[in-house]
């Protein structure tokens, strides 16, 4: 089918109904089904690309705003201008009802309204608040963005009558506010409000926490050019301070807008870590929330004593601030949590020989807030994937979308080809590692063009151009370091198409439950169970019941007719190599008493029964009895 129109709807930006009507119009002239089922396809190629071009132009009116609250930091013609002009940003970004601004007022003791755009009562543009009171108090007092859908029914603040009157004069439910913080203090308050409940999605938080930042700036500057205007009279070097400073914001807005420019360009970790290194002239490392090294950049980095930083990453991390981490082999060392929607996600350490200055600090912060952003972009990403990945397995595997065709298309999109010989690996987890067992999984098939995921409570790989056996093997080695645990991982195959890989699954699933009641650790394939998994993988349920009722069928019974243990003193019986006083201690009895129930075992089976040839097919009976059970 030709693909124009849709290339038109997105040129013309229409919306998502036409796009649709694209394909019912084609239904409606009676287009083949296979014309159709392609048209369909380009259909949801049209939307995907429709809303990556509305999140691009998204992310472009958002950065394009930074960019021109940076300008006019970097202008400071006018503070109040450039505040009003911040809020009206924000209010529209993030596309508010209201959007207010609070500032600390150092001699009353509390905070008052500065900024305010879409208020329309003059009480609430008049309102001052007492520090600890309301949402502005709590986020005040805990240096971080609070949120709530319903602020009058919200229990967690602190209510005055003061403040209840007036956001219930104004209408507003829903209210975000974040920090505006200068070297850890925080100075006010930037709000966002509906008058209606809805929640506010993490980008959100983020993107008003940027615009604090630069309310923060501008603040900041505020001081310093009163300041430098009052002893300009008196003392020249006043100047001096001031351009200082007005270097610092301009540096530190570039930065800002350099290292926006690579996370909105969709740049590795390890870029974005070289370019902040570059910006402070030092070393600078990257550590995830265990304190492991994801990326580093510059000598410095290289000849930095990791084990000295520890403390100081623990430090950043119990009060998410910047901290300086202790000197070693002549380096300073500085460290700023990453965190990201109040979780954390790591550390960003600066280590340089020469002195840390203000602005250095400045950038490094600001670095930690666009690597959680960058990390968490990633993580969704990556999530996202293994959802995929995850639906597609259980398609293949289970009872859900059986169409070929359909999923042969959904795994070239993931990268995997299905009907390349490959190998299925199912492996054991305890509930509360399973997650962790999932995604260490998926990050392993997705390094090695396979699928993952969890079906029917196991967790299941799919993995191309390997042996079971080694396919097992590199499972049980990837997951156990990373769960620090036992792993247990049953591997079956090859499957060399879409359809043999239900029928390997289910053998890959025999193999991990019969390991699981051999008691045996580590990877597997049927082939190395020997003699159990040849059984237990070629032969059905009924033959396994024949094999156990022709040799133990007259003790199950008695067993079962009597209450007695005869099965248990037979498997305690090879279990001890046939040596009497070791099977007695076994079984905590005395020996006579295990003399009559061995004669009771002849008088029911055969005197035979111990001859090597008859002994042997006993006790491989005895096994698969016990193993039928859990498999």
């Amino acid at each position: 089918m030709d693909p124009s129109p849709f290339l038109q709807l997105l040129m013309a930006e229409a919306p998502v109904e036409a796009f649709e009507g694209v394909v019912a119009q084609a239904r409606s002239n009676g287009v083949a089904e296979e014309d159709l089922a392609c048209l369909q396809d380009d259909l949801v190629r049209a939307l995907h690309v429709r809303a990556t071009l509305q999140g691009r132009r998204r992310r472009e009116a958002e950065l394009a705003a930074l960019y021109d609250t940076a300008g006019d930091l970097t202008s400071l013609r006018d503070v109040e201008l450039v505040l009003q002009a911040l809020v009206h940003r924000a209010r529209q970004l993030l596309g508010t009802d209201v959007a207010y601004l609070t500032l600390f007022d150092v001699e009353r003791g509390d905070t008052y309204m500065r900024v305010t755009d879409g208020i329309v009562d003059a009480r609430f543009r008049r309102l001052r608040l007492s520090m600890g009171t309301g949402l502005g108090g709590l986020v005040a007092q805990t240096r971080s963005p609070y949120v709530t859908a319903n602020y009058l029914r919200d229990e967690r603040f602190d209510h005055t009558s003061t403040i209840d009157t007036a956001v219930g004069g104004e209408g507003l439910l829903a209210i975000l506010g974040v920090p505006l913080q200068l070297r850890g203090q925080v100075i006010g308050v930037l709000f966002a409000a509906n008058r209606d409940e809805r929640p506010f999605k993490p980008d959100e938080v983020a993107l008003l926490e940027s615009l604090g930042a630069h309310a923060a700036i501008a603040v900041e500057n505020a001081r310093l050019f009163q300041e430098a205007n009052t002893a300009v009279a008196n003392l020249h070097e006043a100047n001096a301070l001031v351009e200082a400073h007005v270097e610092a914001v301009e540096r530190a807005a570039a930065a800002h807008a350099q290292l926006t420019d690579l996370v909105v360009a969709g740049s590795s970790t390890q870029d974005l870590t070289a370019a902040v290194a570059g910006l402070l002239q030092g070393g600078l490392l990257l550590f995830d929330h265990e304190h492991r090294v994801l990326a580093l950049a510059g000598e410095d980095a290289e000849r930095a004593a990791v084990d000295a930083l520890h403390p100081a990453l623990a430090a950043a991390r119990a009060t998410g601030r910047t901290v300086p981490a202790h000197a070693a082999n002549g380096l300073r060392q500085w460290v700023a949590p990453v965190v990201g929607s109040s979780e954390h996600l790591g550390a960003l350490a600066l280590v340089t020989q020469r002195d840390v200055a203000d602005v250095d600090l400045r950038i490094l912060e600001r670095a930690a807030v666009i690597t959680a952003l960058l990390l968490l972009g990633q993580r969704t990403m990556a999530e996202a994937e293994q959802r995929l990945r995850g639906e597609l397995l259980d398609d293949l595997l289970g009872a859900g979308e059986r169409d070929p065709d359909v999923l042969r298309r959904r795994a070239r999109l993931l990268g995997a080809d299905v009907d390349a010989p490959h190998v299925v690996v199912a492996v054991s987890a305890a509930n509360s590692e399973r997650h962790r067992t999932a995604a260490a999984a998926a990050a392993l098939a997705a390094d090695n063009s396979g699928l993952a995921g969890e079906h029917n409570g196991v967790v299941v790989l799919l993995l191309p151009a390997m042996t079971p056996a080694a396919a097992a093997r590199l499972v049980v080695d990837r997951l156990r370091p990373v769960l620090q645990a036992p792993v247990i991982a049953g591997g079956a195959g090859p499957a060399n198409d879409l359809g043999a890989t239900a029928a390997v699954y289910q053998e890959a699933s025999r193999c991990l439950r019969v390991m699981q009641a051999l008691g045996r650790q580590g990877a597997a394939s049927s082939a190395e169970l020997g003699v159990y998994g040849l059984l237990l993988s070629q032969a059905g349920r009924g033959d396994l019941d024949r094999i156990v009722t022709a040799e133990l069928g007259p003790l199950l019974d008695y067993d079962r007719r009597r209450r007695t243990n005869l099965i248990d003193t037979l498997e305690a019986y090879f279990s001890g190599a046939g040596n009497l006083s070791r099977t007695a201690q076994r079984l905590h009895i005395h020996v006579n008493t295990l003399y009559r129930r061995l004669d009771r075992v002849a008088r029911l089976i055969g005197a035979d029964w111990q001859e090597p040839e008859r002994a042997l097919q006993i006790h491989l009976a005895l096994r698969l009895h016990l193993l039928r059970e859990r498999v």
